[in-house]
């Protein structure tokens, strides 16, 4: 509904005491109207006016002007925005702000109140964002800039602080521009109030410069970083020496219903920031806000699970991003205004659009979450322009195509494997790699027989064109532990036992590191990068060897490990040039599997695990390791760990990130941003962030410096070297 709340968040601030004595007589309306009933009713703005004065203005200044709050005026507030918006604002309150709910408002008291706010004129002189008491006004201005280098800039302005100015030109183009490079400052009047410009889609980020992100460190292209999916950063002014002068350059706050899973992108200068229903652009040097796209969610089915939001993927002048209501949405890059949106499952059924898509050619594909639902997996690919879904591919076959006979009757109805983390892709092979997750139920194996339970948990090669399968690989057949396999897949081009491959490099939740020829999905090597104790080892054709009683049933399984958690998970992960090792966060821990008969409602969970005092009563055996957490560092040559440094707590979400200048940073639950040598895993330098942390870390770079960005809590932050230190 909304394409920016957050650029004129409503920031109402009541006075106590006041609403005894506000009542009023109008029919009422339901509180996701957008239209409003009373507009143009005069009456109606008078008595907005009258509530106004009572509730807002202490805030807001006389006729929203602004104050402590920000102004509300006709110049104030962005063009295409809606009544229902506003409406929203002010029954709901704006999570993390001053903003507080009126719930004890009439619906028809709101609607006056929005009348009111929507009649007042935009000051006659639009004042300058500095100055006052506090937020009031950001007026959209023409403004002529002359740098100290003699270059002029002129253009509409997005945003202002005391430090730095955000400007737009006529083409489209952004300027981030820093104020003590500012020789002076101009408005300029004559061009009166200043009209959003005609934009063409045409340029940005184009398809080439994806292939050759390798080009652009000092860009962030994708969600892992680059189509290899190594979540590497060759930039190397941070090294080993002087990361321990390192300073937090900037926050951002993006409140909301839960903490921050994303990994930034940051394309020219600006980063794109996302969390369920919200996509923010940053100045990526300050942290200054650019715009907010915000969009309520439609739909809500009420046995919803894991409302997060992973990132986004640019492509043209184009951001795209999935909701949890399983739709995906198109913005223009520059402003953030909606281009289109598609729908793309019912989340009704349980399917809901968590992790960033991944552009391709022109094509943006995405997969779904669903997994604990039953909800049949599947990848798309959309046309990035229109919206048009080009093909779709699904994870577990339907009767009479490859794999059926892997399931028992009708399960395959029912049997989950969602494709819901993204993705990496080789531009030679034309070959999109998509791993999938558990089969439906989760834990109880009963409805889908002692069968492999194709293509549940395992890695897909698919042409990127036409969404055919190629070749794929089971990481773990007729799983009953939720040991999905979306964990990122890492495509590197090196030597491996004496000869030049093209590997695919993927630390599965089962506690396993892979090796795998990406060419035909040969398995070169498998290796345990913790204690496993629920397979002997590989056959010939690359089929793990399963050890009886392992595996889930209503008996009972023996203390097996990794736990239903896995031995890692989505995290990212990062393999670095440098040291040709594979770095990870994981977990080393175990537990019983124990079953019990699930019933299958659609849009509920269909998981069939027994209560936990079910499976009580059996640990680990004599020898067997205590839990324990921690980095580590892998050699893909012999699967053997380099290094181990211990973190407090483990996590299913907190990555790493691997340097040119031999760092590895790594997020943890407890809070910490860790730097360590990439050679040795000693400790270099860390910081509490105060946050519960559940994403990764990531690098660009801005005017020659480097940052390092990671979200803590609802916050994203970015570190960087003192400017001296540089």
């Amino acid at each position: 509904m909304s394409r920016d709340r957050g650029l004129f968040l409503i920031v109402f601030c009541a006075l106590s005491g006041i609403f005894s004595g506000v009542l009023m007589r109008a029919s009422a309306q339901q509180a996701d109207v957008t239209r409003n009933p009373l507009a143009g009713d005069a009456a109606a703005s008078v008595e907005g006016r009258r509530l106004y004065d009572q509730a807002c203005l202490a805030c807001h200044g006389p006729a929203g002007q602004g104050d402590r709050g920000p102004a509300l005026h006709r110049g104030a507030l962005p063009p295409g925005r809606e009544d229902g918006d506003l409406f929203h604002a002010i029954r709901a309150g704006v999570s993390g702000s001053q903003m507080p709910p009126f719930r004890s408002f009439s619906d028809a008291q709101i609607w006056q109140l929005v009348s009111y706010v929507r009649s007042l004129p935009a000051p006659a002189e639009a004042p300058n964002a500095g100055g006052g008491r506090g937020r009031g006004g950001l007026v959209p201005q023409t403004m002529v800039v002359t740098m100290r280098a003699g270059r002029e800039v002129r253009g509409i302005r997005r945003n202002e602080d005391t430090f730095s100015l955000q400007l737009m030109d006529a083409s489209g183009q952004l300027h981030l521009l820093d104020k003590q490079a500012i020789a002076s400052v101009r408005v300029d009047a004559a061009a009166g109030p200043p009209a959003e410009p005609f934009l063409a889609l045409s340029g940005g980020l184009t398809s080439d410069r994806l292939v050759k992100s390798d080009a652009e460190p000092h860009n962030w292209l994708t969600y892992w970083g680059s189509y290899q999916g190594t979540h590497y950063s060759s930039l190397d002014q941070i090294d080993t020496e002087n990361v321990s002068r390192l300073q937090m350059a900037w926050a951002f706050q993006m409140p909301g219903e839960s903490v921050l899973e994303a990994t930034p992108l940051v394309v020219d200068g600006v980063m794109y920031t996302t969390q369920p229903g919200t996509v923010a652009a940053l100045d990526a040097r300050t942290g200054r806000q650019i715009w907010r796209f915000t969009r309520q969610q439609k739909i809500r089915n009420p046995y919803e699970i894991n409302p997060f939001n992973r990132g986004a993927a640019v492509l043209g002048q184009r951001v795209f991003v999935g909701t949890l209501d399983a739709a995906l949405v198109a913005l223009d890059a520059r402003t953030g205004q909606l281009l289109w949106e598609t729908q793309v499952a019912d989340s009704m059924s349980g399917y809901s659009v968590t992790s960033a898509p991944l552009a391709v050619k022109d094509k943006v594909l995405i997969g779904v979450s669903g997994g604990e639902f039953g909800a049949r997996g599947f990848l798309d690919a959309y046309d990035a322009a229109t919206g048009r879904r080009v093909w779709r591919w699904y994870s577990v076959p339907e009767p009479g195509t490859f794999g059926s006979d892997t399931w028992l009757g009708d399960s395959w109805k029912r049997g989950g494997s969602p494709m819901w983390l993204t993705g990496s892709y080789d531009p030679a092979l034309n070959l999109v790699y998509w791993t999938v997750g558990n089969p439906g139920p989760q834990i109880d194996r009963s409805p889908r027989g002692d069968l492999d339970n194709l293509f549940s948990d395992s890695v897909i090669a698919i042409d990127a064109d036409t969404g055919e399968r190629k070749w794929h690989y089971q990481f773990t057949p007729n799983d009953g532990h939720d040991w999905d396999a979306c964990e990122d897949l890492v495509l590197v081009d090196r030597a491996w036992h004496g000869a030049m491959r093209k590997l695919l490099l993927h630390a599965d939740r089962n506690g396993v590191f892979y090796v795998i020829d990406r060419t035909n999905g040969e398995l070169l090597a498998g290796t345990p990068f913790v204690y496993v104790n629920w397979m002997t080892g590989f056959d010939a054709s690359g089929r793990p060897g399963i050890v009886p009683g392992s595996n889930s049933s209503t008996e009972g399984s023996f203390f097996v490990y990794p736990t239903v958690g896995g031995a890692t998970n989505f995290q990212a992960p990062s393999y670095s040039p440098l040291t040709g090792w594979f770095y990870l966060e994981y977990s080393e821990n175990g537990q019983r599997y124990v079953s019990t008969p699930a019933a299958f409602e659609e849009g509920r969970q269909y998981i069939g695990r027994a209560p936990a005092a079910d499976a009580a009563g059996v640990g680990p055996r004599p020898g067997e390791p205590t839990p324990s957490a921690g980095i580590k560092a892998l050699d893909p040559e012999t699967g053997r760990s380099m290094w181990d440094f211990k973190l407090f707590q483990g996590s299913l979400a907190n990555g790493v990130l691997a340097t040119g200048g031999n760092v590895v940073f790594g997020a943890s639950r407890d809070g910490n941003l860790v730097a360590l040598d990439a050679r040795t895993g000693s400790h270099l330098w860390h910081v509490q962030t105060g946050g519960n942390m559940a994403a990764s870390p990531m690098s660009y770079a801005i005017g020659g410096r480097q940052f390092v960005a990671v979200a803590a809590g609802n916050v994203v932050l970015a570190f960087a070297l003192p400017e001296a230190s540089r």
